[in-house]
């Protein structure tokens, strides 16, 4: 029996065990969504495209699997890009469909043709333009298979509307095998038997761990290397929830918005462990300084990360869980707990928080004891700005998860990111953070958080400003602000009144208990507002 192109797409997405899809159609993308009539596959229906890839970007991220985000031709697919190069720099799986101009009209500029694949081709793994409807099945099953391998990434398959009408044949292979692309997943047994001598050799080892461990879904063997080996740790924000907040091993969040304790582990470290980590600038800002007289070993999945910022002693290739066991299958002999004794006094000389000032939040303080009263395993969502450095350095992962974007930084990826991981875990809490400033970059999803159910609870860190782009201006261009005044804003409140989004205005610290109780205690979606210090700063 034949069926359509379009009819195939939906096929391949229920091979591979797709339910929810979130997207916004367009004419060059109704054939597949008239296919989708009727089957048990849903979509959420977000309220502008890039959001579509951050949400599928948060649903990825809690099941560990491909999340899918539809879209249609011209401004559909290149309002979508922000999302796949969020997706791309943060090695989080997805798979992008793009409906497209019909075949004979491709270059032609017609009405909405755009060519996305060339558009979007530095930041996704690979993309597809779908030129003949028979190769609908083999192209899924590859790029499922190409976007959770080796490195996860965003995969875009763009399908023209005439491929999407095309009758075929559907057998959706079994198997995938395609020529070059075989990622290597242990690491090489000299490389492992160097980096045991270096353990047994150094005096002042750290783990710095990234997001990597995530995808490699090694957080439970991370624990158990550190823990035989009492190795103390420290993370890139990507790599926040690696270990429990407040494990003994735990040590911080590195980097110029990081702790300062982190940064001297690191510093006086004689040998560094890095797994699945790029530590860019935001985490190692000096890099020389630190090959100079560390023994730095790189373990990563993907070969390009290795030594292109910081210079590695032993480079090993694979899987962070793969190559954590194959170093712990060896006999090895250390003894780390005066350098672990050491970091716990820098960590008490180095802890402050900043007082209260009267008639505003203290929001380091408050992230800190909102923690407490959430969920243990709460998914906090954090977006980008000041909100993001107070959230990283102040929320307590206990069982969950710290989400936040961090190679691209993007403004307003919380919200729709929040939603897309309470739709793939609707019965844990999910809490997304912002400013006043990325809350306006997406707060149009109120309207899918309503419509559809998913009940996200939103904190609003409001100042006025953008804090973090005004922060610089005040340090390095002596306070010549521009662009930064965010007046003219509304009333969050009278807008979460209009989405019938139950809200709490937090004036300052006294009200902060009663607040966070009912914040926590609506059973539907809630929005907090924080009054915030406009000059307050990120440290």
């Amino acid at each position: 029996m034949k069926i359509t192109g379009a009819q195939a797409m939906v096929k391949c997405l229920e091979e591979e065990g797709i339910s929810l899809l979130f997207g916004y159609p367009g004419v060059a993308i109704c054939p597949f969504y008239d296919s989708l009539y009727g089957t048990g596959i849903n979509n959420v229906l977000v309220r502008t495209e890039q959001n579509a890839g951050h949400a599928a970007n948060g649903y990825a991220r809690v099941t560990g699997k491909p999340a899918v985000c539809v879209v249609t031709s011209g401004p559909g697919a290149t309002n979508l890009i922000t999302a796949l190069a969020t997706a791309y720099m943060d090695s989080i799986p997805l798979i992008a469909i793009s409906g497209q101009v019909p075949s004979d009209q491709l270059g032609s500029d017609v009405f909405q043709e755009v060519d996305i694949t060339g558009s979007a081709e530095p930041f996704t793994k690979y993309s597809y333009l779908v030129k003949d409807a028979k190769d609908i099945p083999r192209i899924f099953k590859e790029a499922f298979h190409i976007a959770n391998t080796g490195r996860p990434g965003p995969v875009l398959i763009d399908v023209p509307m005439d491929i999407q009408n095309q009758m075929i044949d559907f057998e959706y292979p079994k198997e995938v095998n395609i020529r070059g692309y075989k990622p290597n997943v242990k690491g090489h047994v000299m490389q492992i038997k160097k980096v045991v001598k270096a353990i047994e050799n150094a005096k002042q080892p750290v783990i710095c761990v990234g997001g990597g461990i995530f995808s490699s879904k090694s957080e439970e063997k991370l624990r158990e290397f550190c823990e035989k080996l009492s190795i103390p740790v420290i993370s890139t924000m990507m790599g926040i929830g690696a270990l429990p907040t407040e494990h003994p091993l735990y040590f911080g969040m590195l980097g110029s918005s990081g702790k300062s304790y982190a940064n001297k582990a690191l510093n006086e470290s004689d040998l560094l462990i890095i797994i699945g980590a790029r530590v860019a600038d935001r985490a190692v800002t000096n890099p020389k300084l630190v090959e100079k007289d560390t023994v730095t070993v790189h373990i990563d999945i993907d070969p390009a990360e290795i030594g292109k910022i910081m210079g590695t002693s032993i480079p090993i290739v694979g899987d962070a869980g793969n190559v954590l066991d194959q170093i712990l299958q060896n006999e090895i002999k250390c003894d780390n707990r005066e350098w672990v004794s050491t970091l716990n006094i820098w960590r008490e000389q180095m802890t402050n928080m900043k007082e209260d000032r009267d008639g505003y939040v203290n929001p380091a303080k408050f992230i800190s004891k909102l923690s407490e009263k959430l969920d243990e395993d709460v998914i906090y969502v954090a977006d980008v700005g000041q909100n993001q450095l107070w959230s990283a350095n102040n929320h307590i992962v206990r069982k969950g998860r710290f989400f936040t974007t961090g190679g691209m930084g993007t403004m307003g990826y919380s919200i729709p990111a929040a939603m897309g991981a309470k739709a793939a875990a609707p019965d844990r809490q999910v809490v997304a953070v912002c400013g006043d400033g990325s809350f306006q970059m997406s707060f149009m999803e109120l309207a899918t958080i309503i419509q559809f159910g998913i009940k996200i609870k939103i904190i609003i860190m409001r100042n006025t400003y953008l804090g973090l782009v005004r922060e610089y201006q005040h340090n390095k261009m002596e306070d010549r602000f521009m662009a930064v005044s965010l007046e003219g804003s509304p009333d969050f409140g009278i807008l979460a009144s209009a989405y019938g989004i139950p809200f709490i205005r937090v004036k300052d610290m006294n009200e902060m208990d009663q607040s966070v109780e009912k914040f926590i205690g609506e059973k539907g979606s809630c929005i907090m507002e924080l009054n915030i210090y406009p000059f307050e700063v990120s440290q």
